[in-house]
């Protein structure tokens, strides 16, 4: 997938599931579930096991979700990931040196960053979304909303600590998207093989997603009818 697909994909579904087992098979069966709950998208963290292998036999074998790499934090592991077939690259903090060679290589990338300096820094180096990472920790959604105030013009991704309660928060914060993790894939449901509630936890935050937006696009139109009927009133 190019990057302004994957992008594209990113703002329509508002949901980046973070993969986080021990095997290939469970990997798999968490990925199946996943889609089948209306997200396309898994993160392969490489802190698991053999992870840039789990990356390559998810994107030969599963092409109908995207597959990306998450904890990528020096150059060399990020040219691996992308030889391996990975989509999307994603880190819990910024190195700009991995920005800068995922915007060279035409692969979308989402860096951590967590201080206004950083979201600036990640911004202008070549990201496509920054992710605010542990946004949960700082104030959750009042965090979000207070970055978006003072930079309108970046596309930010909550993540870390985001919630089935605070989920649809994030979004009317502005939010473009939310990053999940065990929230929505949690390890009893893959060692037990609970992929119906996979599903179900994937299609509830889709959800939340879709019921924010609904709200915030009511808002515009409310305001912007108000608006004209105050400028009828006063010409």
């Amino acid at each position: 997938m190019k990057r302004a697909e994957f992008c594209e994909l990113i703002r329509k579904i508002g949901v980046l599931p973070a993969v986080r087992v021990s095997s290939a098979e469970d990997a798999h069966f968490a990925a199946d579930a996943v889609m089948s709950g209306g997200i396309a998208i898994v993160e392969i963290t490489m802190t698991v096991p053999e992870a840039v292998k789990l990356i390559a036999h998810l994107a030969e074998h599963h092409d109908k979700i995207v597959v990306g790499a998450g904890t990528v934090l020096n150059t060399e592991m990020a040219q691996k990931c992308i030889d391996a077939g990975a989509c999307f690259l994603t880190s819990p903090g910024l190195n700009r040196r991995v920005v800068e060679f995922a915007a060279k290589s035409d692969i979308a990338v989402l860096p951590g960053a967590l201080t206004p300096t950083e979201v600036i820094e990640a911004w202008e180096a070549g990201s496509d979304f920054v992710k605010v990472f542990p946004c949960a920790s700082v104030g959750g959604d009042k965090y979000i909303k207070a970055l978006k105030t003072a930079l309108p013009q970046i596309p930010l991704i909550a993540a870390g600590g985001v919630t089935q309660f605070t989920a649809a928060n994030f979004i009317l914060a502005g939010a473009a998207a939310i990053g999940v993790g065990k929230e929505l894939i949690p390890d009893d449901a893959i060692e037990h093989r609970e992929a119906d509630r996979i599903r179900e936890l994937a299609q509830r935050f889709v959800g939340f997603v879709n019921d924010a937006r609904q709200r915030m696009a009511l808002r515009k139109g409310k305001a912007k009818t108000t608006k004209t009927d105050f400028l009828k009133l006063h010409n």
